[in-house]
């Protein structure tokens, strides 16, 4: 699909290296989108072209000091919770300004649906731009405000949520409540449920029905409305054969071929994939990352619910084994100049999965006190996830999962009440979702929204140099507003 150039004037939002360039041109002279065709072709820039993998993963506790000298400063950053200094590739500033530049397109799209009168026959384009509108501001709310609680939400910085194109050369904008932005990502979402379609070329690549209830799905969990998390997830049911991610078949791949079919649009798992600009791919050679001295606190079968192992493998081909890695990440580069060898790297990503929405019923079960229901539903997902699993043997009860995850006080905390066989299952399920999605960020938004503590230790000459705890309520678990914005009105989160 050939891209349409749209002049942006979000400055206040995105990054002002290039400010003269935007200064040179009228906020309104932009392509005109003024058919259903331009408009489709406009909705393929509505999906950030960055990956918060790198940010949300180093952050978590997946990862540990490999003492590699090959250290970047930003993922020194992320390993410690600070401001990025850097804005390029696979930083926060970059994140943050595709989140909005992908907002700025599908609000140019709404705003086209209306002036062509908003019939019926536009229905799935109008979809398409609220869902990928609310999906932005929800990963930027996660990252830069603190979890949500309905208790603070109303006084808590949430981030500008955007909802009319640009049409001034340099706009204040402030930042609304956590209240504020929820609310308004649930009335798109709920708008944009409605008329989603299946009617793409590549599914995959769009917010297709399934993937939008998927999305809903990851939205009411994090605000506690177990109900519409069942309700969005019923077609899975209890044991959702032939609909996630089968292990065996994956790790019989060849290995360079493995990447490619983790996040290929023909699994039925993958419900939305991108190939954003990003070379998270080469992650493994990262200092702060999963190391292979530490890969059994992760992966080991001590961690598996049945004692057994994990069909999860990783690989530590490169650099010797002192980083370790599930080969799930496809790089495209793509090459500008062949000759001088120069290019753009992307990287196949999922973005929503069956496995993810799966999980999130189970967790709505648990909470509903269906805990029956959760048992049959986590063994299942145990039995495809765990080499040699015998059906007549390996059974889980409520008594395996609290000897297996016993209550420990204060460490989950989200803003409701846990009994405590609930505390037991929630943390089981969050195990089991840690492992599922390595190097997928997944973790991090687990951390945040239980509130769980997180110790990162750096390491000089195999001693602990520097001891770093993430503490409960920790200010940093709500990354600083990158330096573009600040400096440009927006307020910063207090330190």
């Amino acid at each position: 699909m050939k891209n349409i150039k749209i002049i942006l004037s979000l400055l206040v939002l995105t990054s002002i290296t290039s400010c003269d360039e935007f200064l040179s041109e009228t906020p309104d002279n932009r392509t005109k989108i003024d058919t259903p065709e331009k408009i489709s072709e406009l909705l393929v820039t509505a999906y950030p072209n960055a990956t918060y993998m790198d940010i949300a993963e180093t952050m978590s506790d997946n990862v540990f000091d490999s003492e590699l000298s090959s250290v970047t400063q930003k993922n020194e950053q992320n390993y410690n919770w600070d401001m990025q200094t850097e804005t390029d590739i696979d930083t926060q500033a970059r994140f943050w300004n595709e989140s909005y530049k992908a907002i700025a397109s599908a609000n140019q799209a709404l705003a086209a649906i209306k002036e062509l009168g908003d019939t019926p026959d536009l229905n799935p384009k109008k979809a398409e731009a609220l869902l990928t509108r609310a999906y932005s501001h929800f990963m930027l709310v996660t990252f830069w405000a603190n979890r949500y609680n309905p208790a603070t939400a109303k006084t808590d910085l949430g981030i500008p949520y955007i909802t009319e194109p640009e049409t001034a050369l340099i706009k204040q904008y402030t930042r609304n409540s956590v209240e504020e932005v929820f609310d308004l990502i649930q009335k798109d979402i709920e708008e944009g449920l409605k008329y989603v379609t299946n009617d793409y070329k590549e599914l995959k690549f769009h917010f297709n029905k399934e993937a939008a209830k998927a999305f809903a799905c990851r939205f009411y969990l994090v605000k506690g409305d177990w109900n519409r998390v069942l309700e969005l997830s019923k077609d899975l049911g209890s044991a959702p054969a032939g609909k996630l991610r089968d292990y065996t078949v994956f790790n019989a791949f060849a290995f360079a071929q493995m990447p490619i079919e983790y996040s290929k649009e023909d699994k039925t798992t993958n419900l939305l994939v991108a190939y954003p600009y990003s070379i998270w791919r080469r992650a493994y050679s990262n200092r702060f990352y999963l190391t292979g001295n530490r890969q059994d606190e992760i992966l080991g079968k001590d961690t598996n619910i049945f004692g057994k192992t994990w069909l999860t493998r990783t690989s530590g081909i490169y650099l010797g084994g002192i980083n370790v890695f599930v080969n799930k990440f496809y790089e495209y580069f793509k090459y500008t100049n062949v000759t001088a060898q120069i290019g753009e790297p992307y990287t196949g990503v999922v973005l929503f999965s069956n496995d993810e929405m799966f999980l999130n019923r189970i967790e709505a079960h648990v909470m509903n006190n269906q805990i029956d229901v959760a048992n049959s539903e986590l063994e299942y997902f145990f039995s495809i996830r765990t080499t040699g699993y015998v059906a007549a043997t390996d059974k889980l009860t409520q008594a395996s999962i609290a000897a297996k995850y016993p209550v420990i006080d204060n460490e989950y905390t989200p803003f409701y009440a846990l009994t405590p066989i609930q505390a037991s299952y929630i943390k089981a399920i969050a195990e089991a979702r840690r492992r599922d999605f390595i190097h997928e960020g997944i973790r991090w938004f687990d951390i945040k929204r239980f509130n769980i503590v997180v110790e990162h230790d750096t390491y000089t000459s195999g001693k602990v140099s520097r001891k770093n705890i993430l503490v409960k309520d920790d200010k940093r678990r709500a990354l600083q507003i990158p330096l573009s914005a600040s400096n440009n009105g927006i307020e910063k989160n207090p330190r």
